[in-house]
């Protein structure tokens, strides 16, 4: 596969605080541009939320000098509370595909118009939202376990069930949308770079062979985990978690598109990842 890629630096100070789950972190911004566009998104099961407060960040494809990998979908601890994460992006332009980062911030930036699902339609997120420093989940949108997660609501009105379309990156044969007024505000925002447990997470998946769509053909061994460190789960694996969901929780389509966004994104993917 031919590249070209900036030279770039990524450097992580992680500070020693008074317990280890704080920390400090600085990054360098990291630009790539490829040849070739990365694959379909796959398909696959979210793994319900392991712990109260995790947010969902969707999987991906990230770039190596063995080509495009899969950095599953997983559930971590918010950079603070109050933010919300924006997913990363490919874009085609001027004949290449470029990455665009993810961050958090207090609003949901744009990424590109792809539908990664499970709260993210293509603009904006629709899984849950910050309450009095609390964080409520969407449950008809993302899959909790309810023994551990009491903090809940539940909103159908977001969900529209339309054709699957699994293009993950933005542009002429991709998704074809442009930043909202107020996606281009939380553009503008103060943002804060991934945590260092989704960078241990990124680093994680470009070591493993089975990642790599030179290998996978586009059906990553690992889709998506409960946790960086914990249960990672196949296709066959997500298959059986599901049937261990509510019966109320399969019945939602939770990779739909919201209504609120479909004027918006004319192009843009619709319906969902999830098999039925």
């Amino acid at each position: 596969m031919k590249t070209i890629r900036n030279i770039s630096i990524l450097l992580f100070f992680l500070l020693a605080m008074n317990t280890s789950r704080t920390y400090g972190q600085f990054t360098l911004a990291i630009g790539v541009t490829v040849h070739d566009a990365p694959p379909p998104l796959p398909v696959y099961d979210q793994p319900l939320c392991p712990v109260d407060g995790y947010f969902w960040t969707p999987g991906y494809w990230a770039f190596g000098d063995d080509g495009y990998y899969w950095v599953p979908g997983v559930w971590v601890a918010p950079a603070q509370v109050g933010f919300l994460w924006t997913p990363g992006y490919w874009e085609f332009r001027g004949g290449y595909y470029n990455f665009h980062p993810g961050y958090w911030g207090s609003h949901i930036g744009y990424y590109g118009g792809v539908n990664y699902g499970y709260g993210y339609g293509g603009s904006g997120y629709y899984g849950g939202r910050w309450e009095g420093g609390h964080f409520r989940y969407n449950t008809a949108v993302v899959n909790v376990d309810r023994t551990i997660v009491r903090n809940t609501y539940e909103d159908r009105t977001v969900i529209v069930n339309r054709e699957v379309n699994r293009t993950s990156f933005n542009g002429p044969g991709g998704v074809r949308s442009s930043p909202t007024h107020e996606e281009e505000a939380a553009m503008r925002e103060t943002h804060v770079q991934p945590t260092s447990e989704q960078s241990s997470h990124l680093q994680a998946a470009g070591k493993e062979r089975n990642q790599f769509a030179t290998v996978n053909r586009g059906r990553p061994t690992t889709t998506a985990m409960n946790k960086t460190d914990g249960q990672g789960l196949s296709h066959q694996a997500s298959r059986q978690q599901s049937n261990q969901v509510s019966r109320q929780q399969q019945s939602q389509p939770v990779h739909s598109a919201p209504k609120a966004q479909s004027n918006n994104q004319h192009s843009s993917p619709q319906g969902g990842h999830k098999r039925n």
